[in-house]
């Protein structure tokens, strides 16, 4: 009985371990998918390093929802739609999260509360 149960404990150890690759290995190809930060020319000007960490909130809230299994279920093609229509939703509705989130340089946890309670309603509705 040992010599039989473990193979058996050896290989569902072997798929959970597949299974856990497999999974983050789709998360991290719904992460690459996200729209990466963009390039300036060397010759920054003011103007546009303020555009650029304008946008440091905004990465922190995609980054956040794909490390938390947001865009997991999502085919990657839609990855980019689920993000526009989030960061819309958090510039319009919710500005005080990204706020936040540039104010502090941080995600507090009463913060990520918040974020969290808007991710998960907006990904109710996506379609």
């Amino acid at each position: 009985m040992k010599k039989v149960a473990g193979k058996i404990k050896g290989e569902l150890a072997q798929y959970r371990e597949m299974a856990a690759f497999r999974a983050v290995r789709l998360r991290s190809r719904c992460v690459d998918a996200a729209p990466a930060q963009p390039r300036l020319a060397p010759d920054r000007t003011p103007e546009a390093a303020a555009v650029l960490a304008a946008e440091d909130e905004e990465q922190v809230v995609v980054i956040w929802a794909g490390t938390n299994g947001y865009l997991d279920a999502l085919p990657v093609a839609k990855v980019r739609a689920f993000e526009d229509g989030l960061l819309s939703l958090l510039r319009g509705k919710n500005v005080d999260i990204l706020n936040t989130i540039r104010d502090s340089r941080d995600l507090a946890d009463d913060t990520a509360a918040k974020l969290k309670a808007v991710v998960e309603g907006y990904a109710k509705t996506f379609a």
